[in-house]
């Protein structure tokens, strides 16, 4: 007999049982409901991407952690990190086939080799939205809604957006004389909640050679003391109004507008790393654990597409990840799972009416009941069993002259009480 493989999953990696698949399910389903609300429409990609299509925009430390290889035709291959990058390619490479503005969601996994700890993991789920062919502050805020309305659908409402804006930081850095490094200073700064303030200068003096420099960039991250003061701060700082501030002064018209600026707050330490963003960025936190990290982030990427096309398509996006809020929300307590999603369970007490048991089946599933037939006559201690572990609420009985006159028990198996003798009819009212 040949040996029994031991079964095991790669580090970073995870299977999920009933209860964790249906969770993520039915906050996937939400989070898809109010995605189409503001109008997105879903695509798909593939997995494996070209490398060169992936990492023709990336920094290094991007490049470290992308799975990579030779496929069997001796393709240089690599696993999607994010849904963005591949979004860009399909853009360019449908954009005869789509209207602008375009507006798309992409609910799928991607991958990265990074270190696995609590909420990160090398698969992963991501929930996207983006808006290309619209460079706009409509589009900046309307992705900024969506992602506090997403939230609030699942019943995330205690939460807090930072939104700061590339643009300006980068006019800051080029009035200090810093611009060629400004690579090296975004993600130094990127990296501020993780290392703390006495790091990041460290880094900072560094990359610019000078301890005033980094005096001026920690006093610009540090911002004011509410949304308004610090944009008026960040003005100041970068050499004046210009576009860039006149975008943010509009968004925050319209967070107004909508009576929900309460949500959001200017944080100019707020850089997100990657290279690709040109504008408004976001990360988003949980008020009650945002030591998890940010499980919603994103910003305005305008010259994305341009590596695959020479038509200027603009685009502003964003990104829950799933998989971060689920670890965030079971960390405070507030995941609550479920084994199926079962109504009811006709329980099996004589095969001999195992047509009947069917025939109700339908009946109540028609309904609206979800209900499944036990398939065996087992004991009913184990059939019990079963069916709790499935965390259904609802026992279905039927003997031999209940089923002659179509009539039924139905139990409730968290009190354990019943009622006895009646119509399928009465049944369904009662279960919903």
């Amino acid at each position: 007999m040949a040996d029994i493989i031991q079964p095991r999953i790669l580090k970073g990696f995870r299977d999920f049982l009933p209860s964790q698949e249906i969770l993520r399910s039915d906050l996937t389903e939400k989070i898809t409901k109010v995605y189409r609300s503001f109008g997105f429409v879903p695509i798909d990609t593939p997995v494996l991407e070209y490398s060169e299509i992936l990492l023709r925009k990336s920094n290094g430390e991007t490049e470290k952690q992308v799975f990579r290889f030779e496929d069997n035709g001796g393709r240089d291959v690599s696993l999607r990190f994010d849904l963005t990058v591949p979004f860009a390619r399909f853009t360019a490479e449908h954009q005869n086939d789509l209207y602008f503005p375009f507006k798309r969601y992409h609910i799928a996994k991607v991958w990265r080799g990074e270190k696995p700890q609590a909420g990160r993991y090398r698969e992963f789920m991501q929930c996207d939205i983006d808006t290309v062919g619209s460079d706009s502050a409509a589009s900046d805020f309307e992705i900024l809604s969506v992602m506090k309305a997403a939230l609030n659908e699942i019943g995330v409402d205690k939460i807090t957006i930072h939104v700061n804006h590339r643009g300006i930081f980068n006019r800051f850095l080029a009035k200090i004389g810093q611009s060629e490094k400004s690579e090296d200073i975004l993600r130094s700064v990127d990296k501020l909640a993780k290392v703390g303030k006495d790091e990041v200068k460290k880094e900072l003096v560094e990359f610019t050679g000078s301890e005033d420099s980094a005096e001026e960039i920690l006093t610009y991250i540090a911002g004011a003391s509410d949304f308004d003061s610090t944009l008026d701060l960040l003005e100041k700082m970068a050499g004046g109004p210009a576009e860039d501030t006149k975008r943010m002064r509009d968004i925050r018209a319209m967070m107004k507008a909508a009576g929900i600026e309460a949500t959001y707050v200017l944080d100019p330490s707020i850089t997100r790393g990657l290279d690709y963003y040109t504008g408004i960025v976001y990360e988003t936190f949980l008020d009650e654990f945002p030591a998890i990290g940010s499980v919603c982030s994103g910003g305005r990427y305008d010259n994305l597409a341009g590596l695959y096309t020479k038509t200027r398509l603009p685009g502003v996006g964003a990104s829950i990840g799933l998989d971060r809020l689920i670890a965030g929300l079971e960390q405070l307590g507030k995941i609550s799972q479920k084994g199926s999603y079962l109504d009811a369970e006709i329980f099996c007490q004589d095969e001999s009416l195992a047509s009947v048991y069917q025939g109700v089946a339908a009946k109540l599933r028609a309904k609206g009941i979800n209900v499944e037939v036990f398939p065996e006559a087992k004991k009913m201690g184990q059939q019990y069993a079963v069916t709790e572990a499935k965390g259904v609420k609802w026992g279905i009985l039927i003997n031999a002259e209940q089923a002659k006159d179509g009539k039924l028990t139905l139990k409730n198996l968290t009190n354990r009480e019943q009622k006895e003798n009646i119509t399928i009819e009465e049944a369904a009212k009662k279960i919903k």
